[in-house]
């Protein structure tokens, strides 16, 4: 009989562990969610799910009309398909109107590799210490006159 309710106490315990650790914070946040849908209002920049940002210009029970880009298109959007209600600060917009756009420097185009140089590459193994070369061989190699076919 002692075993049987120490079995019954662990199922309840990990039932109430789950409760507060998964189901509870769960219905918080889908709580703050509804009330943030609830309480969007004509002018508010809305982000949908799928990604749009738009102004709202019309609030309906269940669907909003939404503002979209420069040519003005206007959506209509559940209230449920709206992820955030973008903030708006003054001093984040008035320094993105302000700052000039940023340039990236311009990459060098690559050179094209001759296969030659490539086989010879994967030939030659790559752990192998470089070979030192003393200044006089390096000095008869410049002064050696180069081969020229005639």
């Amino acid at each position: 009989m002692g075993q049987s309710t120490m079995s019954i106490i662990m199922l309840v315990g990990i039932i109430a562990i789950m409760y507060f650790l998964l189901i509870r914070p769960q219905r918080k946040k889908e709580k703050e969610i509804q009330a943030m849908r609830n309480s969007i209002q004509v002018g508010d920049e809305v982000v949908t799910i799928g990604g749009f940002c738009g102004r709202v210009v019309k609030t309906k029970d269940e669907s909003l009309i939404i503002q979209l880009g420069a040519d003005k298109t206007k959506v209509e959007i559940m209230r449920w398909g709206i992820s955030r209600v973008a903030d708006e600060s003054p001093k984040h917009e008035s320094s993105e109107e302000t700052e000039a756009p940023v340039k990236r420097p311009s990459r060098p185009k690559r050179m094209k590799v001759e296969p030659v140089e490539e086989e010879a590459a994967a030939q030659e193994p790559a752990a192998e210490p470089a070979e030192e070369t003393s200044a006089e061989e390096t000095k008869a190699d410049e002064q050696a006159p180069e081969s020229t076919e005639e």
